[in-house]
């Protein structure tokens, strides 16, 4: 049986910055991001990956940070809402969000926002309907659900 301080190396880039870190081989990578790299955008939200409050991009597809090991995402590239763009050149989905004023309390917004930008990147001019089946596995208690569709269709440049 494995002793708690085993540590692994895990090579990989984070928001376009190789990384290497030596870890618990056993940690969940939203554990790493928030506590070893200060990467805090992905959150905690139900720890089964269920609500998308830890969504982020593994190689361009969404995966749920806090049911994922970090050893799986070796050598592969994540990237997190602080990677996506800047407050000085934001990406169109956060400007969009602002502009339609899509965020309440802001909890689920970084798994949303990578959700969204997943969607955009295979589908750069989706429908509602593809908009809401893209977003259906992410949780937003507070409401903002028609705002969040209205700034994903206004940053691909479409209507609802």
């Amino acid at each position: 049986m494995s002793d708690a301080t085993d540590k692994a190396e895990v090579r990989l880039v984070l928001n376009g910055n190789e990384r290497t870190l030596h870890v618990d081989e056993r940690a969940m990578l939203l554990d790493i991001l928030r506590h070893d790299l200060n990467v805090v955008s992905a959150r905690f939200g139900c720890g089964s990956g269920s609500c998308g409050a830890c969504n982020v991009l593994v190689d361009g597809h969404v995966v749920t940070s806090c049911n994922t090991p970090v050893w799986s995402v070796a050598g592969k590239s994540v990237l997190t809402i602080e990677g996506l763009g800047t407050e000085e050149a934001p990406h169109p989905l956060q400007a969009a969000f602002i502009e339609e004023q899509a965020l309440q309390c802001g909890y689920c917004t970084s798994g949303i926002l990578i959700s969204s930008a997943a969607l955009l990147h295979r589908n750069p001019k989706p429908t509602e309907g593809e908009v809401r089946q893209a977003l259906d596995r992410n949780l937003c208690r507070c409401g903002a659900h028609n705002r969040i569709v209205r700034a994903v269709m206004r940053a691909a440049g479409t209507t609802s």
